[in-house]
């Protein structure tokens, strides 16, 4: 389903609610921390490098939005172990989480499967799914002592319909609309709606690596659909689950 960028929210429209964003330090996850921060959250900026966490952090707290909560992670070489601590930790300080956004992701190598690097392709597949993974296990006990919690998993086109050369990049995506769905079937009766989502092209370093040819400055900045993610972690998208929702441009 498609959905508009177009989305005006208050500055109280997540007041209360804890939000946890993977990949949030540039980018998209960026964009969508100082949204969420915005409409009243307090968000959890998980990424792997502390200094580009703590600039996001500041450009947050300078514009006078929902002071968040660093938490530095390697998704690529975490543990089980890490997410039980993260869950302790959350459970401990905050009691509750109402929304899990994954959307930190790598994109690999563009090259034909029967070439592919192998270390590359073990690399992808556990930032891009198995960290997505132990990450959601972990925190399904935490989401449910929320009223209206939501899980949010970033996808792609190419995770919907195949194409050539996208390698680890599109098979880990299609285990995404994998994970999305099985869980979303599976906690139907409960109080965690989840769906997948596909930001379409954006003016990002991970689109640029994709589409060196492209001009970039043609597409659309994240912080023009960032708003939209303030939508899909509020009650109006209640009704939305096992959705495979698309942002317009």
């Amino acid at each position: 389903m498609l959905i508009s960028t177009n989305y005006e929210f208050s500055e109280e429209q997540l007041k209360d609610k804890t939000i946890l964003v993977t990949g949030a330090n540039r980018g998209f996850g960026r964009a969508i921390t100082i949204d969420l921060a915005k409409a009243g959250a307090c968000v959890i900026m998980m990424g792997r490098d502390l200094a580009s966490l703590e600039s996001a952090y500041d450009e947050v707290v300078d514009l006078g939005f929902v002071e968040p909560i660093l938490y530095p992670l390697d998704l690529e070489g975490a543990s089980p172990e890490h997410y039980e601590q993260l869950q302790a930790n959350v459970l401990d300080q905050i009691g509750s989480l109402d929304g899990l956004i994954h959307n930190a992701g790598i994109i690999g190598t563009m090259m034909p499967i029967e070439q592919y690097d192998i270390k590359i392709w073990y690399s992808t597949m556990q930032i891009n799914v198995n960290a997505a993974f132990m990450l959601t296990q972990f925190m399904i006990p935490v989401l449910s002592k929320s009223r209206d919690a939501r899980i949010l998993f970033l996808s792609s086109s190419v995770g919907r319909q195949a194409r050539a050369y996208w390698g680890a990049y599109g098979v880990s995506k299609f285990a995404i609309e994998g994970l999305s769905k099985t869980l979303a079937e599976e906690l139907e009766k409960t109080n965690i709606k989840v769906n997948s989502l596909n930001p379409g092209n954006m003016r990002t370093e991970m689109r640029r690596t994709a589409y060196p040819a492209e001009d970039s400055d043609k597409n659309p900045l994240p912080e023009k659909k960032s708003p939209a993610i303030v939508y899909l972690m509020c009650s109006e998208s209640g009704h939305l689950n096992g959705e495979q929702i698309t942002l317009d441009n």
